[in-house]
C-alpha cells in the first residue's frame, strides 16, 4: 500500500511540474499578447486593397506630374533656343534670296587670280557649313520642343487615369468602412510639430520596392519587412517607445505577412480599457506622427480611436463594435505597404 501512495504522489508531483512548465512557456503572459482586433477578413482585404490602390495611384500621380514638369521645362527652353537663333536663320534666308546660285556662280568666275577664286571657295565652303549647322539646330529644337509638347498630351492622359482610380479606390474604401457602420469624415490625428522621419528606400522611379517577411521582428519572435522594421524604429528614434507587438500568427491582415505594428497606448502592455489621460495623449501624438510620415515610410494605413486613415481619404470613422482592441482605442495599428 505504502509503493502505492508513493506511485500517487510522484504522478501527481509530475502533473503539477508539467502545468507549471506549460504555464510558464507562454510567451509573455495573456496580458501582453497581441491585440484581437476583431474585424473580418472580408473587411482587411478591402481595406488592403483600397489603400493600396490610393497609395499607388497617388505616386503614379505624383511622377507623372513630375515629368510634366520637366517636359515643360524642356518645351521652353527648346522654344528659347529656336527663338534666339531667328536672327540668323533670318538672315540665312535674306542672303539666299539676294546671291541666289546664279550669283554665286558669277561672283566665283570673276575671280580676278586662281588665289582669289580660292579663296572664295573657302569662304563659301564655311559659310555653307555654318549655315547649315545653324539650321540644323534650329530644327532640332523645334522637333525638341514638339516632342515635349506630346510627352505632355500623354502625361495629362495618365493623371487622368489615375485620378479615376484613386477615385474608385476611394469609393472602395468607403464601402468596406460603411459594411461596419463608419466611411464619414472624421476629425482625425493630425500635428504640424510631428518630427520627420528618415525616408524609407525607394525604387528609382518613386515607387515602393516589393518586400518581403525577411528580417527578425524586435518585437515578437517572428519577422518583419525592412520597410516595416524602419517604420518601427523611426518611430522609437522619435520618441514613441510603449510597448509594442509587430508579427503575430493570425488567419488574415498583414501581421502575419511583418507588415504591421500594434502601438500600445499604455507602457508596458495593452490594458483591455479605452485608453485615457496621458495614454490617449500618447495615442494621438503616435497616430498623427505615422500620417504626417506616411509618405517618407510607405504607411498603408492607421487605426486608432475609432478613426481609420488612408493615403487619399484622410481619417474616417472605424466603426467596429466589440472591446477596445476591435475599436483601436487602446492600441493605434499601423499597417506597411
Amino acid at each position: 500500500m505504502a509503493a502505492v501512495s508513493l506511485r500517487r504522489i510522484s504522478a501527481g508531483l509530475a502533473m503539477l511540474l508539467v502545468a507549471c512548465a506549460l504555464v510558464l512557456t507562454v510567451p509573455g503572459g495573456a496580458a501582453h499578447a497581441d491585440p484581437d482586433e476583431g474585424d473580418s477578413k472580408t473587411l482587411r482585404s478591402a481595406l488592403e486593397s483600397a489603400a493600396k490602390g490610393q497609395a499607388t495611384a497617388i505616386q503614379k500621380l505624383k511622377a507623372s506630374k513630375t515629368r510634366q514638369a520637366q517636359l515643360q521645362a524642356t518645351v521652353k527652353q527648346s522654344e528659347a533656343s529656336a527663338k534666339a537663333m531667328e536672327s540668323q536663320v533670318n538672315e540665312i534666308a535674306s542672303r539666299s534670296y539676294r546671291l541666289g546660285r546664279t550669283s554665286t556662280m558669277s561672283m566665283l568666275l570673276d575671280s580676278s587670280s586662281p588665289d582669289i577664286f580660292l579663296e572664295r571657295i573657302e569662304r563659301l565652303d564655311m559659310m555653307g557649313q555654318l549655315d547649315a549647322q545653324i539650321l540644323t539646330q534650329y530644327r532640332a529644337a523645334f522637333a525638341k520642343a514638339k516632342a515635349a509638347k506630346a510627352a505632355i498630351d500623354k502625361e495629362v492622359l495618365e493623371q487622368t487615369k489615375q485620378v479615376a482610380a484613386l477615385t474608385k479606390k476611394k469609393k472602395e474604401a468607403e464601402l468596406a468602412l460603411a459594411s461596419v457602420g463608419g466611411g464619414s469624415t472624421a476629425g482625425g490625428f493630425v500635428s504640424a510639430s510631428s518630427a520627420s522621419a528618415k525616408p524609407a528606400p525607394r525604387n528609382s522611379d518613386g515607387s515602393w520596392p516589393d518586400e518581403s517577411c525577411t528580417i527578425n521582428d524586435p518585437t515578437s519572435t517572428g519577422c518583419l519587412t525592412p520597410r516595416t522594421l524602419h517604420a518601427y524604429q523611426e518611430a522609437r528614434a522619435d520618441g514613441f517607445t510603449r510597448y509594442t507587438v509587430c508579427w503575430s500568427q493570425r488567419s488574415s491582415g498583414e501581421h502575419p505577412k511583418g507588415r504591421a505594428c500594434d502601438f500600445s497606448a499604455n507602457a508596458s502592455t495593452f490594458k483591455n480599457v479605452a485608453a485615457t489621460g496621458g495614454d490617449k495623449t500618447y495615442g494621438d501624438r503616435l497616430a498623427a506622427y505615422f500620417v504626417k510620415n506616411a509618405d517618407r515610410l510607405g504607411v498603408m494605413y492607421v487605426i486608432w480611436y475609432r478613426e481609420i486613415w488612408m493615403p487619399g481619404t484622410g481619417w474616417k470613422s472605424y466603426s467596429a463594435s466589440g472591446g477596445p482592441s476591435v475599436v483601436h482605442t487602446n492600441h493605434v495599428h499601423l499597417s506597411m505597404l
